[in-house]
């Protein structure tokens, strides 16, 4: 085909946004409810079109951060997940969707906007165990972000970001399981925090667990690379024994 022949394909831009947080000890993501159509009614991540053809990808992440679920984009850690565009995954036409990444600890409840009916904390398992269909292809993004999430645990300190400014070990283990849905061995997990130079660093006074015992606080070390890697264990169950 000549140069003359072509012509650019007619396609909108968007992004969509799997949002994470720890609440009651259980990896959540942020749904809305579409309360238009294509999918009205049915549940389907944060996300939408560009404003204009000006504005860049992380700022319209950053505004539909604000506009449907009520966050700014200093409460999270934000990172480009990846892009979407099986001819298809849009009645409406073709469609390319840039989906980021964000984490956070303790997120409050979301305050629906724009094209949302309603905005909610859903359990991933629940989200992904297909007794509520999400709408185009958020499953799949879904999957790719809880992946990226469970392989970033073992690598990089993307942990303490579902974490407080300061922390014990055992809420960080707590993040581990949640992420990785495995229980964990605390003394085996003590061990290997301890073993990474950097990867958390006392942060003063102890705070009083459930039991009344003090437990010491820590904060994010300054290492952005985990070596030795937290390696997730291989089983699905069980107790961790590496």
């Amino acid at each position: 085909m000549s140069d003359d022949d072509w012509s650019a394909p007619a396609l909108l831009l968007a992004v969509d946004l799997v949002i994470l947080t720890l609440r009651d000890s259980r990896l959540q993501v942020l749904l809305i409810e579409r309360g238009i159509e294509p999918y009205q009614g049915a549940l389907a991540l944060p996300g939408g079109f560009l404003n204009h053809a000006e504005e860049d990808l992380l700022t319209a992440a950053q505004r539909e951060l604000a506009e449907e679920a009520g966050l700014g984009a200093d409460q999270l850690h934000l990172e480009q997940l990846g892009a979407y565009g099986t001819p298809g995954r849009d009645p409406r036409g073709r469609v390319v969707s840039v989906a980021y990444l964000a984490i956070a600890p303790r997120l409050p409840e979301p305050i629906a906007g724009t094209d949302a009916s309603d905005a909610g904390w859903t359990p991933v398992e629940q989200a992904l165990s297909g007794e509520s269909l999400l709408a185009f292809d958020h499953a799949q993004i879904l999957t790719d972000g809880l992946e990226r999430a469970r392989e970033k645990l073992e690598r990089s300190p993307l942990a303490t970001a579902f974490c407080g400014p300061t922390f014990t070990i055992s809420e960080l283990q707590d993040v581990y399981e949640a992420v990785w849905g495995v229980p964990l061995d605390p003394r085996n997990f003590y061990r290997k925090v301890q073993s990474v130079d950097g990867f958390i660093v006392p942060a003063g006074p102890t705070r009083k667990t459930e039991g009344g015992r003090p437990a010491r606080l820590f904060r994010p070390g300054s290492r952005t690379t985990l070596h030795p890697p937290m390696t997730r264990p291989s089983a699905p169950t069980g107790k961790e024994t590496a």
